[in-house]
């Protein structure tokens, strides 16, 4: 079927895309309306943990669509369970509540955070509620969420921005303890910057951050809805440096591709009352039954150390390729990684890529002087090269 017979107009314009439809996927691979291939570096913007179309997807998504879809949250459901037992078994968290996006997940957490600080006042008696978040950190598209990141231009955007979100400095230790007041609740923050440009909080200003917080008595929130799920070759990403944070959010892979996402708390800071937190579709059991597929697959014996390994191959093969091409390096965790161009030429890259044939490359640019990769955690070492491979050729099409 040809772009123009498809209309497109029906669909709100909120991004530029390109003109054309994809119609299938399998593993690393998608195909448009025209059958052309492309290898997806993108991979849903890490949110196919396990690639286009994974068998496993499939049939929980089947089997469970038989049974049961969705009994209302107001009772409890059998895949709901199964999944939060198997996140909480797995990190140092006791409480989970189920969402549909990691946006969603983020401002939970942040209402969290804030019926904690009324629950627990500063010394006069007063509730906190000031959230410390950090520039560059993107933490979703509601207003609060919004307001909590630290992009660019965002804080105009749709002004009046929701007030309690002091910015901080990535692993500047000493830009946090300045912005901590008697009305400071939480320090908010994404072990990885993704959109930020796939920026690493290092293992040492994670540990002094968890020590400042406990200290002041003020609750840490990693926003793991990119990096957790194996993304950093941990299950999450706090994991990397040995810190028990107090809330954590999940999106993305938790449902290798349908929506869903998770707040996980201890027990200590689960403080909602009934009425407090709901949602319609939360813990919907058809999602949270793919959930638990996808988690199911990730803790298989080898699949952790598999993802170390491909995250280890993909570091040494941009490394190869920036000093060929006179690239800045590469930075990253796991197979959350990014490759500095030294220069704004991500954008072209990505579209040049995208148009090459006969098979296209799908890569991503969140700022123009690098590219970002978030393959499937199950991406083979010669999906890697042939990525490499094609790459080199675009960059080489633009050095000309």
């Amino acid at each position: 079927m040809e772009f123009s017979q498809y209309n497109v107009n029906t669909l709100m314009q909120v991004t530029n895309r390109p003109p054309l439809v994809f119609t299938e996927g399998s593993g690393m691979w998608l195909t448009d309306n025209n059958g052309k291939r492309y290898l997806d570096y993108l991979q849903g913007w890490a949110v196919n943990c396990l690639g286009h179309a994974p068998e496993c997807i499939a049939d929980a998504a089947s089997a469970q669509a038989k049974k049961l879809i969705n009994p209302s949250p107001a009772f409890y459901n059998e895949p709901s369970i199964k999944l939060a037992t198997l996140l909480t078994d797995n990190s140092c968290f006791d409480r989970v509540f189920f969402a549909n996006s990691g946006a969603e997940a983020n401002e939970g957490a942040i209402k969290l955070a804030r019926k904690w600080g009324k629950v627990n006042k500063n010394a006069n008696g007063e509730n906190r509620y000031e959230i410390i978040t950090f520039n560059h950190g993107f933490h979703g598209r509601t207003l609060a969420t919004m307001s909590a990141s630290g992009k660019a231009g965002w804080d105009t955007m749709f002004a009046p921005q929701v007030p309690g979100f002091p910015k901080a400095e990535l692993n500047d230790i000493g830009s946090v303890e300045k912005l901590v007041s008697d009305k400071t609740v939480a320090v908010m923050l994404e072990p990885v910057q993704g959109e930020g440009g796939v920026l690493p909080a290092s293992r040492e200003f994670m540990q002094a951050l968890r020590k400042l917080t406990t200290q002041r008595n003020l609750l840490l929130i990693v926003d793991e809805v990119q990096s957790g799920m194996g993304r950093t070759g941990e299950l999450f990403a706090y994991q990397l440096s040995g810190i028990e944070p107090d809330i954590m959010t999940l999106g993305k892979g938790i449902g290798g591709g349908v929506p869903l996402a998770a707040l996980l708390c201890r027990e200590a800071v689960a403080v909602f009352e009934a009425g407090e937190q709901g949602g319609t579709y939360n813990g919907n059991p058809m999602m949270t039954a793919v959930g638990a597929a996808v988690l199911t697959e990730l803790l298989k014996p080898g699949f952790m150390q598999s993802v170390r390994d491909k995250g280890e191959y993909l570091r040494a093969q941009l490394l190869k390729l920036s000093e060929k091409h006179g690239l800045q390096g590469e930075r990253g965790e796991g197979l959350l990684r990014a490759l500095r161009l030294g220069k704004d030429i991500g954008p072209k890259i990505v579209e040049t890529a995208r148009d090459m044939g006969p098979v296209g490359l799908l890569l991503n640019s969140p700022r123009s002087d690098l590219l970002r990769f978030m393959p499937a955690l199950n991406v083979t070492t010669e999906e890697i090269d042939q990525m490499i491979s094609m790459l080199s050729q675009v960059l080489t099409q633009l050095e000309n």
